[in-house]
């Protein structure tokens, strides 16, 4: 039998590491576009995917990060972390999004003046796009580091949520494991 198919709040471990590793790959095709002139189109277009589409799914893996947060704001260990991962992951899909347009914008510049721009601006544009591109970085490498944290030192996963808030909250005097299915045994409270 297949295991069940995990809920919103439980996607955002699968979701996470498409954003990060897509938009860490971008810095090198737009190098590979500005060293490799014959080909340079498809690096940069290449470059343009590739950040569409890291940008895309930083804006599901936020959401998913949202409701999977939501379940864990009641546990105080993890109040302040989780409030600095949510900040740094918002903030870093504006950056994203705000780097694509300006990306986008680069690539259009040639039709938008109608000749080609020469080299030496090129990689002028391109390496001040760069530098903007290493702060949106740092901020996702911050935003990451934060939402480990909340994982391997405080010890909270979204795929356990439920059975962490109920562990969270004092069940009513009589009430046991067996009668709170959602809850083992070994997580019961109870001295039997």
């Amino acid at each position: 039998m297949f295991p069940s198919f995990p809920t919103w709040s439980e996607m955002h471990p699968l979701v996470i590491h498409f954003p990060i590793a897509l938009l860490l790959i971008v810095p090198l095709f737009i190098l590979l576009s500005l060293i490799f002139r014959a080909n340079a189109r498809a690096f940069h277009i290449s470059a343009l995917v590739l950040l569409g589409f890291g940008t895309l799914s930083l804006f599901v893996a936020v959401q998913t990060g949202e409701s999977s947060g939501e379940m864990f704001e009641k546990i105080s260990a993890a109040k302040a972390t989780i409030e600095r991962h949510e900040n740094l992951a918002e903030l870093a899909q504006w950056i994203f999004f705000g780097l694509f347009l300006v990306f986008l914008g680069l690539g259009l510049l040639p039709t938008i003046l109608k000749k080609p721009v020469s080299h030496p601006v090129w990689v002028g544009l391109h390496s001040a796009f760069l530098l903007g591109y290493l702060a949106g970085t740092l901020i996702l490498v911050n935003t990451a580091h934060e939402g480990g944290k909340l994982v391997h030192q405080i010890g909270i996963h979204p795929t356990q949520a439920q059975a962490t808030v109920e562990k969270q909250q004092p069940r009513s005097p009589g009430t046991t494991a067996r009668q709170n299915p959602k809850v083992s045994p070994e997580e019961s409270d109870d001295d039997d």
